[in-house]
Parts: structure tokens; C-alpha cells; sequence
């Protein structure tokens, strides 16, 4: 059905008329040239196999970016795919200012987005045709019990030929990308799969969150996957982190602690304040010092006022997190998927409230660094920029054909 499909939305939108693109950030329409005149989704056998040898030949390095992390798969796939009915039953809204770039693309349109989850930005425009993909299989039979043209797909390596949508979307997916490299791969991959003049819109959660108690109920990550993170594109070969006296190579909790287990022996990354005030004046009184021995040398060195200061430098420069999903007690995978999940520790029972703890992985953005990352894309640029509900937006529009 599918491919039926797509040989008739190929047709359709050949020759699609020159049309205005409506900036998200400012509510006004941009005159932009949207090109539709590109080869058709289905190839010939040999144009396939084509494709296919140059896909094998591809270097060493690029293998290495589309291999996935293990951290991705136990905290990323393997998650999605336990809490799927209980995280789809609550994504419904649609944020406005996605809908508003779907609603300004011209009828006739194939719009590609890459992670959709279960599937609630699929046919928002009913003027265009819709095709989602996403790593997770239960998300994706969600999306097809529904009716939705949808098949399981990564965001590093989409199925789709050059040059395929008028339009790509990407919503809250890269920050689930462990490292720079697949990141940019991603932006890559969104471009190479949009016509020459077609757009591409892309969010990401920001490290600049409007509600800051969140962070208290997420847990940073410390190194324990250092060896999952190689590499120029690694979080571990910044110099935020190497040259950061404070930084350690200290385990992490794999599961949600509450905030008394968010001590600073357990966790680089919280400050003197977030220790309960009875705590600190207990270990005081025992002689003992708050600050972790792997500091002392520092500590003699400084006093307390610039420790302090460079404890909170370094919170505020964490982008690294896990974030926890409670999966209600009474939701029915909890005898399935989430059963395997308890016996292997991938997830906690907290019988407080009455849900199993997953932690999902984070790479939270910060301000810039989505534009960076995008504008190393050579045949893209960015048209307009926003920030909307914690969250980093771009739509990035590919370089046209030159019409000599």
C-alpha cells in the first residue's frame, strides 16, 4: 500500500507551485521557492543495488556512527519499547508552532518524520502525505493500528532515497543521540532525504529548562560509559569535562534515586546546597569533609566561596542526564515487558508511588549548539531559529538546484 501510494504522491508533486514558507518565530510569511522536481521513490533493480553498494563502500567511520551505543539500546530503545501504550496515551497535544510549520507546506506535500513516535504529528495537514519512522516496534504498531504509513527505521540511517520529502521533521529525538557525531548524522541524514528547497524542522530539549526543578529529579551522568563514548564527537573528550578538576570517573546509579541518595559521594555534579542540612551538620560533627576526597587537593588550594562557584559551574554545564519515566503499577505491560526489566535491574519498583522507574538517556542542548551542529551540514542553511517550552528549534532549508 504504501509504495501505491508514494508513485502517486511522487507524481502529484512534481510539479508543485512556488509557495511562501511561514517562519515559526516570527508569524510571517517568507517568500521561498519550495523544488519538487526530484527522481521518485521507487528505482529500478539495478538503481537499488546501487544504492546499496554505495552504502557498503561507505568508510569505517561513518559504520562507527551508525552503530548504536549500548547505552542507546538499554536506555533508550529498550525503554521506549517497554513503556510505549503508556507513553503514547500521553502524547496527544500537538505543539503549536509544529503544527504551524506542517499547516504552512503546500498541499500535496510528503512530510518524513523521522521519530514520531506514536505517530500524533502524522496526517496533521490533510492536504499532505505523511510517513513516520521510529526505532521503537511497539510505538510503530501503535501508529499502524491506526492507519498510519509508518515502518521501524533510524534516525542515523533512514530508508529513504536522496531527495525523496518536500519536508522532514525531527521532534524531540537527537537529545536521545549519545554522541556528537550521531547527532550531526542525524541533521545529515534529515537533509539528504529532502528535495533541493525543501525544509527540515528539528527540536531538541535545552539545557536552559524555564522549569529548573526539574533537573533536581533527573540524575547527571558521570562516566560509567566512558567506554561507549569515543571519539571527537564525545562528551568525555570536551574540554568542559577534561579540564575539569571536579569531574570523575565515578559509577552511576542506573536507576531514580530520591534525594537523599543524591549525595555528593554519589554524584559529581550536586552542589554543597543539596545537601540535606541535618546530613551536613551531622558529618561535621563527625570531623568528616563534604567535599569527596577526590577534591581535597583542590580545597586546600581554594576557598570555599570559588569551590562553590566552580560546583555550580560545572551543574549548569551538565548536559548529560537520565530521566525518569514511573510506569503506573496498573498499566498492563508492567506484567510483560517490564517484568524482564525488573529481573534484569534495568528498571526499580518504587511501591511510593506505585510505578516502575525507567531511566531514559538525555543529552539535553544547549543555547547554539543545535545552530552549530547544523551548519556543518554543507548543502543547508538555517532560516529561522526559536526557543519554545524548554526546547531548541531550527528549520533548516536545503540549497535549491542552480536554475542556469
Amino acid at each position: 500500500m504504501i509504495l501505491d501510494v508514494l508513485r502517486t504522491f511522487s507524481t502529484r508533486t512534481r510539479n508543485l507551485p512556488s509557495s511562501g514558507f511561514y517562519s515559526i518565530s516570527t508569524g510571517i510569511m517568507r517568500d521561498i521557492k519550495v523544488k519538487s522536481d526530484s527522481k521518485e521513490f521507487l528505482t529500478s533493480s539495478d538503481e537499488e543495488e546501487e544504492s546499496v553498494s554505495i552504502r557498503v563502500s561507505s568508510s569505517s567511520s561513518l559504520s562507527s556512527v551508525k552503530s548504536t551505543p549500548e547505552i542507546e539500546k538499554k536506555y533508550v530503545h529498550r525503554v521506549y519499547d517497554a513503556i510505549a501504550p503508556h507513553f503514547s496515551s500521553t502524547r496527544f497535544a500537538k505543539w503549536p508552532k509544529v503544527a504551524a510549520f506542517l499547516e504552512s507546506l503546500p498541499s500535496g506535500s510528503v512530510i518524513l518524520d523521522a521519530g514520531c513516535g506514536n505517530g500524533k504529528y502524522l496526517g496533521l495537514n490533510p492536504s499532505c502525505f505523511f510517513i513516520g519512522c521510529d526505532i521503537s516496534h511497539p510505538l510503530i504498531k501503535i501508529c499502524s493500528d491506526k492507519g498510519q504509513e509508518v515502518l521501524v527505521a533510524d534516525a542515523v540511517n533512514l530508508p529513504y532515497r536522496e531527495e525523496f520529502g518536500d519536508a522532514a521533521i525531527s521532534i524531540a529525538v537527537l537529545h536521545h543521540l549519545s554522541t556528537e557525531n550521531r547527532r550531526k548524522k542525524a541533521i545529515e541524514e534529515l537533509v539528504r532525504v529532502v528535495k533541493p528547497g525543501g525544509f527540515v524542522l528539528i527540536t531538541v530539549w535545552a539545557a536552559e529548562q524555564e522549569d529548573t526543578s526539574l533537573l533536581t529529579k533527573w540524575t547527571p551522568l558521570s562516566a560509567k560509559y566512558v567506554e561507549e563514548w569515543v571519539g571527537p564527537g564525545s562528551p568525555m573528550n570536551s574540554p568542559r569535562v577534561r579540564n575539569n578538576p571536579f569531574f570523575s570517573l565515578e559509577s552511576i546509579p542506573e536507576t531514580e534515586v530520591s534525594t537523599k541518595e543524591q549525595k555528593v559521594e554519589n554524584s559529581q555534579f550536586i552542589g554543597l546546597e543539596s545537601i540535606p542540612e541535618s546530613e551536613e551538620s551531622t558529618r561535621e560533627q563527625k570531623g568528616e569533609s563534604i567535599i569527596p576526597e577526590t577534591k581535597a587537593s583542590i580545597v586546600e588550594q581554594k576557598d570555599e566561596k570559588s569551590v562553590e562557584e566552580s560546583l555550580e559551574a560545572l551543574k549548569k554545564s551538565q548536559q548529560e542526564y537520565f530521566v525518569p519515566w514511573h510506569l503506573p503499577y496498573h498499566r498492563a505491560e508492567v506484567s510483560g515487558a517490564s517484568a524482564s526489566a525488573l529481573a534484569s535491574g534495568l528498571a526499580k519498583k518504587d511501591d511510593r508511588k506505585g510505578a516502575v522507574v525507567y531511566n531514559r538517556y538525555y543529552h539535553v542542548f544547549s543555547e547554539g549548539e543545535l545552530e552549530r551542529l547544523a551548519s556543518g551540514v554543507g548543502n543547508a542553511m538555517i532560516v529561522d531559529r526559536f526557543f519554545d517550552k524548554s526546547n531548541w528549534c531550527i528549520v533548516l532549508q536545503k540549497e535549491a538546484l542552480n536554475q542556469d
